[in-house]
C-alpha cells in the first residue's frame, strides 16, 4: 500500500498565513508604499477568510514586488523573512505530525494557494520535499505578475493533485489530507482520509456534519 498525506500550509502546518505575512513583511522592509500596500493586504486577506477571493486579482498585486525589485533583492529578504517571522509559527504540533507519517512510510505532500516563491522555502524548513504551490510565471527570468498554469486553489487543488501522481514512480492507494479553511473543502473531499486542522467556522461545521476528524496543532 502506498499512501499519500497531504498538507494545506497556512493555519494548518502554520499558525499564521504566510502570504499575508509576507505582505506585511514587505511593507514593514519598506519595499511597497505602506499605506495602500498595507491596505490592499489587509482587503485580499479579508476575501480569503471569506471564500471569495479572486486569485489571479490578488496574484497581480501579490507579485508586482518581484517585478519592481531585483531578484537577488528578493530571495535575500525571503531568507530573512522565514528565518524570522515563519519559523516561529511552525505549528507546535506540526513537527510530531509529519514525523508520524514519515515513520509510516508516506509520502508527504504540501499543497499551498500561496505563490511557490514564498512557499518552497517553507516546505524546506519543514523538511517536506514535494509541494505543490501557485507558480507565478515567469519570461526570460522574469516575473511577469501572472499565474503560470492552473492556481494552486479552491478546485484547482483537487485538478492538480490528480495530475501530481503521474509524475511519481507508482500510485497512491490511500491519501490523507489536512487543512484549515473553507476554501479546501473540495480537497479534503478528494481525500479518503479527510482531517479539519483548527477550521474555520465553515470547515468545522462541514467536518462535523461528515464525520470528518478535526484536530489542533496549536
Amino acid at each position: 500500500m502506498r499512501r499519500l498525506a497531504v498538507f494545506d500550509l497556512d493555519h494548518t502546518l502554520l499558525a499564521d498565513d504566510s502570504d499575508h505575512l509576507w505582505g506585511r513583511w514587505l511593507v514593514e522592509q519598506g519595499i511597497v508604499d505602506r499605506e495602500h500596500y498595507a491596505r490592499e493586504n489587509e482587503r485580499f486577506y479579508g476575501l480569503y477568510t471569506a471564500g471569495t477571493l479572486d486569485i489571479h486579482e490578488y496574484a497581480a498585486f501579490s507579485l508586482q514586488p518581484l517585478i519592481e525589485q531585483p531578484i537577488e533583492k528578493m530571495l535575500a529578504l525571503r531568507a530573512r523573512f522565514v528565518s524570522e517571522w515563519i519559523a516561529p509559527i511552525v505549528a507546535r504540533g506540526t513537527p510530531a505530525l509529519l514525523e508520524r507519517h514519515r515513520a509510516q512510510n508516506d509520502v508527504l505532500l504540501i499543497t499551498s494557494a500561496t505563490s511557490r516563491f514564498i512557499t518552497e522555502p517553507i516546505a524546506a524548513l519543514l523538511g517536506v520535499d514535494h509541494l505543490l504551490a501557485t507558480d507565478p510565471e515567469q519570461r526570460d527570468g522574469r516575473y511577469t505578475g501572472r499565474i503560470d498554469g492552473i492556481p494552486n486553489f479552491q478546485g484547482g487543488k483537487v485538478r492538480r493533485l490528480r495530475d501530481w501522481p503521474a509524475s511519481q514512480s507508482a500510485p497512491f492507494t490511500h491519501i490523507t489530507a489536512y487543512s484549515d479553511s473553507r476554501n479546501d473543502i473540495p480537497l479534503l473531499e478528494e481525500a479518503h482520509t479527510a482531517v479539519a486542522v483548527d477550521p474555520d467556522n465553515v470547515l468545522r461545521a462541514t467536518a462535523e456534519a461528515r464525520g470528518w476528524q478535526i484536530i489542533s496543532l496549536r
